[in-house]
């Protein structure tokens, strides 16, 4: 999997994943246009989306009705280092379902890859390439 980010303005980006695209941005009061999400609610909404795809999935295969299913999903900012934690995912099932059923849809849900991977504390690499023909230099946490 890869995306492509381009500044586009400012702090305006336009983010690439295959045929698609999204714009992030900055809200006014924080040097930006608020012409998309920040970061970091694009994050939030890639933990919503796939928390909606595998609650959809479980209710779909056992053929239970899956219209009006919502998520919400919340978290804080944390500091030293700043970051996101205390998630919060929050699962609107309008379907009456049994007990059974719930923890099945719980169980799917926690099988989201966006919901483990931030469980895992996964390696970031980051690479930099600056000025014309310069080497990558690589830096690894």
């Amino acid at each position: 999997m890869e995306v492509k980010v381009k500044q586009i303005d400012r702090f305006r980006f336009n983010i690439e994943a295959r045929s698609h695209s999204v714009i992030s941005d900055q809200p006014v009061d924080n040097g930006g246009d608020d012409a998309g999400m920040t970061p970091p609610e694009l994050m939030l909404a890639s933990l919503g989306a796939c928390a909606e795809f595998y609650a959809v999935q479980y209710l779909r295969t056992r053929k239970l009705d899956d219209r009006g299913v919502e998520v919400t999903v919340a978290a804080e900012k944390l500091m030293q280092p700043s970051r996101l934690g205390n998630f919060r995912i929050h699962v609107t099932c309008p379907a009456e379902l049994s007990a059974e059923q719930t923890e099945g849809l719980r169980r799917s849900v926690h099988h989201c890859l966006i919901h483990n991977t931030l469980l895992s504390s996964p390696s970031i690499e980051i690479e930099l390439a600056v000025g014309e023909g310069s080497s990558l230099i690589s830096f690894q946490k």
